[in-house]
């Protein structure tokens, strides 16, 4: 079958509107922040990294030397370390149920637990006779400080994924329902009709789940077999518009398949490389995508050739797009590569298994 030519401004606006026009928001953040996310490392690094910088500056106050303010702190890390530990973990072991309480509830059950910690500490210094006289007190209230302090940043944390995820769905949004890549498919249906009406159903299934992917309301993770069978729609649906200059080739491992990412991931880099692998070339473009699973870490690559002359240019806003999500969704444990070289262009991820 030959390639379906694309079809051009024809009612694009009218169209257009009557997709994102509508009595209720098509983008809903989420009504309650979820601020307990101290089961990841990056949060723990950075929490512990805190406390210590407190303690360091805490030790300055009462040492007159280096030496005795490196025994100083010493003394203090031996107390605010196992207290700080035994907070994150108390946090994230409740962390379901503490996320579940209104947003007072949540500030107040960090704070109490961040005093719990503090007599903890004092506690434990008291017990090797390294404090003496224990001020309980003044622990309690540091470790109700410290714990707000820790929790303003998480919160922060937690809100900073909001604004990131409301946009790339609007951006994601904007691509699926964008009239250009619309009419194309509906123009494949069409051309499909009368000769094979099969395959122009599959084609226009494809397209509504699609739709109804970009139109669902946020979640802040799917698994990478549901990203997967996404994009394979999407890549359906452009070869029948591209015919033979698409030439896709999927390495797949099932074990990968439960690995966790920001909703809408994965086909934004299929997209990008069709855009810039197959479309610029009249004889058309290789695109791989494989799954990997190694351990503890799943492996996802995206690859394309690019025609001859055509540089790494173009890839840029999609793919800080996709950067910045996966930071905030699994923080230091996920990885993100870009690599151009011999006309070949790939996309490289690395997300907890």
């Amino acid at each position: 079958m030959k390639p379906v030519p694309d079809l051009q401004n024809f009612g694009e606006s009218t169209l257009l509107g009557s997709f994102i026009q509508g009595d209720e928001p098509i983008l809903r953040p989420s009504d309650r922040v979820t601020m307990f996310d101290a089961c990841r490392v990056g949060v723990v690094l950075r929490v512990v990294l805190f406390m210590e910088a407190v303690v360091a500056v805490v030790a300055m106050f009462a040492a007159q030397q280096p030496l005795g303010w490196l025994l100083r702190f010493s003394l203090l890390t031996g107390g605010v370390l196992p207290a700080t530990l035994a907070w994150l973990i108390a946090v994230c072991a409740l962390k379901t149920r503490l996320n579940r309480l209104r947003a007072p509830g949540q500030w107040v059950s960090g704070t109490v637990l961040g005093m719990v910690a503090g007599v903890y500490g004092c506690g434990l210094l008291s017990l090797m006779t390294l404090l003496q006289p224990a001020p309980w007190l003044a622990s309690a209230a540091a470790g109700a400080l410290l714990s707000a302090m820790v929790l303003a940043g998480l919160f922060w944390r937690a809100r900073a994924r909001t604004p990131a995820a409301t946009a790339a769905r609007l951006a994601e949004l904007q691509s699926r329902i964008r009239p250009h890549f619309l009419f194309n498919t509906l123009n494949s249906a069409i051309a499909l009709v009368r000769a094979e009406p099969a395959k122009a159903e599959a084609v226009l299934e494809d397209l509504s789940e699609l739709f109804r992917h970009a139109l669902a309301d946020p979640a802040e993770s799917v698994t990478l077999g549901q990203e997967i069978a996404l994009a394979q729609r999407y890549l359906a649906i452009e070869q029948v518009r591209f015919g033979e200059r698409l030439q896709v080739q999927w390495s797949l491992d099932p074990e990968a398949d439960e690995a966790k990412l920001p909703p809408l991931l994965l086909q934004p880099l299929v997209e990008n490389a069709v855009k810039h692998g197959v479309e610029p070339s009249a004889s058309g473009a290789q695109l791989k995508i494989s799954t990997l699973k190694r351990g503890s870490t799943v492996v996802v690559k995206v690859t394309n050739s690019t025609p001859a002359g055509v540089g790494e240019r173009g890839h840029g806003l999609a793919l800080a797009n996709v950067r910045e999500r996966l930071v905030l969704l699994h923080d230091v444990e996920a990885k993100f590569k870009t690599v151009f070289k011999d006309g070949v262009f790939q996309v490289r991820l690395e997300i907890p298994a």
